[in-house]
């Protein structure tokens, strides 16, 4: 199966070892292997080349943040000034930990953020006193998410 334009092509022992490893990114080698019917080293030579390609950005934990006390989570449009502003804004976002994605949109916003606090008073404290004293910001409009009901990948 052809992927893009690039030449980027999985086949079905592909698919098979992708969404293993999506699935759980721990799942041993060689596990994976029986279950798809090839040696351990055919999928290291297959996971090299879908590395290569591009197709697989790595491998990471994800730290559950309402274990460390980040119960609340926002999604936060930030309205800029200028257009210009935007490079330095996101330099300055860079350094809040809580900013734990930042996009360049269209429509109203010039940024949106995704923001990780502890409670809402915490919230309140990293807007207006980081986000909104940010050179170029000229205000913030703020989403609280109440649950996330979907998390996942695209789907192999």
């Amino acid at each position: 199966m052809k992927i893009n334009d690039k030449g980027i092509y999985i086949d079905g022992i592909d698919k098979k070892i992708l969404r293993a490893l999506m699935q759980d990114a721990r799942t041993p080698i060689l596990e994976i292997a029986r279950n798809v019917g090839i040696s351990g080293a055919a999928i290291h030579q297959r996971l090299k080349k879908l590395e290569k390609s591009g197709l697989l950005a790595g491998s990471k934990f994800i730290i559950n943040p309402k274990a460390l006390g980040y119960s609340t989570m926002a999604f936060v449009g930030v309205y800029l000034d200028k257009a210009i502003s935007n490079p330095e804004a996101v330099k300055q976002l860079q350094k809040i930990p809580e900013v734990i994605e930042c996009h360049y949109t269209t429509g109203n916003w010039s940024i949106f953020i995704k923001i990780l606090s502890k409670d809402n008073e915490h919230l309140m404290h990293v807007l207006n006193s980081e986000i909104q004293s940010i050179k170029g910001v000229s205000r913030t409009e703020t989403f609280i998410s109440l649950q996330e009901q979907i998390n996942r990948q695209i789907k192999i």
